[in-house]
């Protein structure tokens, strides 16, 4: 079957600042929480490998674009360091950071290729979490004066902005589950960093509008489908309350304006909202968005709890449910994460049906594989895996769109193969090798494919 998709649509990939730029600290770059992470708990981060070791993007900027026009990509995103154009988080912009985002975006459409710019993607600057990060108002301040830079900057070229990538990620590692910084394990400040990353997005947003800036502006957010293991009421409520914490707590604001009743309800019910303002309301419902990135990596499966709460844990989202392991499920063993591909068709139908059916885009979706080495075929990986990995989801997408979700394109993360966090080169993401000895850039078959299919606008399949 042939499976062709509109007009236009777009084809690219997606990185970010602090996994690909390197010069983690030179360029005149402030410190990220990460940077500051890293100096004092190197063994957090996989084989002791740390921001300053990534794909060296500051420095090939040029000749990774060029790689990017060999995928045919029509559009790319990746985020602007906030440390890096306002090492402080506040006062003076940093020349070199604007000369070298000025390069980067003029390439990109020199080349043909759209940017799509990011202005957060986990990187706070670290002297804004001194002051309390996101759960300082003044930190969301400072960030909706970036922003405004940001705009004032580059909004001349950039008709495609973001104000953050997966904000509930921080909000889980950072404040719940130890895997980011500052390892706190504490739902009641977990619920004000979210909040408030809402309120920054949303002044942003204005910020945005009141600039009369050409393009558009939006979030992306990683979605997982809620499921719940059967039909029985139990089940169904555990999938409900972890629907509504880990997708509706930012859907909800950024594409309705507002926070689920039952949302605000059950958390006012164990005393854990946060403290809110009268203008909150106001500022919330101006920072409805243009367009929706999607990142969708695998489903979130729940059932009801088996046993009791112990009251004397941490608040936590899973006093209302368990995970649940579902026989049978495909999985990806090197991430431990399930591979559901028609995941992505069913959040397309719920925006759909349930939130007017906006302006979005697949903005990551991807699979990290370990060791890929040994599927090295006369000189080049041979990832078959990924390139089924993409056109099942990418079938799924097609079902998705030809029943009218309004799905302009698909991004795939990532380009090259790029430092992840705590993971950092454990697994391996991109249609490009990268040899991190040499820094060599070796194409890999799933690019060749991609980049076929993008000249298609789509790609045949049985």
């Amino acid at each position: 079957m042939n499976y062709s998709f509109p007009e236009n649509f777009w084809w690219g990939s997606a990185s970010s600042a602090l996994q690909t730029e390197g010069e983690s600290q030179g360029g005149g770059k402030g410190l990220t929480t990460w940077d500051h992470w890293f100096s004092q708990q190197p063994n957090r981060f996989h084989q002791g490998i740390g921001p300053q070791q990534t794909s060296t993007f500051y420095q090939n900027w040029k000749a990774d674009i060029q790689l990017l026009k060999t995928l045919n990509h029509n559009s790319f995103r990746t985020s602007i360091s906030w440390a890096r154009l306002i090492p402080d988080g506040i006062g003076e912009v940093n020349p070199e950071a604007v000369t070298f985002y000025n390069q980067v975006i003029d390439e990109l459409i020199e080349q043909g290729i759209t940017p799509f710019i990011c202005l957060f993607h986990f990187d706070m600057p670290m002297a804004m979490q001194e002051i309390g990060g996101w759960e300082n108002r003044d930190v969301v301040a400072a960030y909706g004066r970036y922003a405004q830079t940001c705009f004032k900057l580059f909004g001349d070229r950039v008709l495609h902005w973001f104000t953050f990538n997966e904000p509930i990620v921080p909000v889980e590692g950072g404040y719940l589950y130890d895997f980011h910084y500052p390892n706190v394990v504490d739902f009641r400040r977990a619920a004000t960093v979210a909040y408030h990353t809402v309120l920054a997005h949303a002044h942003a947003v204005r910020a945005f509008r009141a600039g009369n800036h050409a393009g558009e502006i939006g979030i992306v957010l990683n979605l997982t489908p809620s499921y719940p293991r059967s039909q029985h009421p139990a089940d169904v409520k555990a999938a409900h309350i972890a629907d509504l914490m880990f997708n509706r707590s930012f859907l909800d604001p950024v594409l309705r304006g507002k926070y689920p009743a039952d949302l605000v309800a059950l958390l006012k019910s164990y005393d854990q909202l946060p403290a809110c303002q009268p203008e909150d309301s106001n500022l919330i419902a101006d920072g409805r968005i243009d367009l929706l990135g999607i990142n969708y990596y695998q489903p979130r499966r729940v059932k009801c709890r088996d046993s009791a709460v112990n009251p004397q844990a941490p608040f936590m989202p899973e006093w209302f449910f368990d995970n649940y392991e579902m026989p049978g499920r495909k999985m990806n063993p090197y991430r431990g994460w399930e591979i559901y591909e028609p995941g992505i068709y069913d959040i397309l139908v719920n925006l759909r049906d349930n939130y007017d059916n906006p302006r979005c885009f697949i903005s990551e979706n991807g699979m990290g594989v370990e060791n890929e080495q040994r599927f090295i075929e006369a000189g080049q990986i041979n990832d078959q895996y990924r390139i089924e990995f993409i056109s099942e989801h990418l079938k799924w997408l097609h079902k998705g769109i030809s029943e009218g979700a309004n799905c302009l394109g698909y991004h795939m993360w990532t380009f090259i193969d790029n430092w992840s966090w705590c993971n950092a080169y454990k697994n391996r993401y991109g249609f490009i090798q990268l040899d991190l000895t040499t820094q060599q850039r070796t194409i890999k078959k799933s690019g060749e494919w991609f980049a076929v299919t993008s000249l298609n606008n789509g790609f045949e399949k049985e």
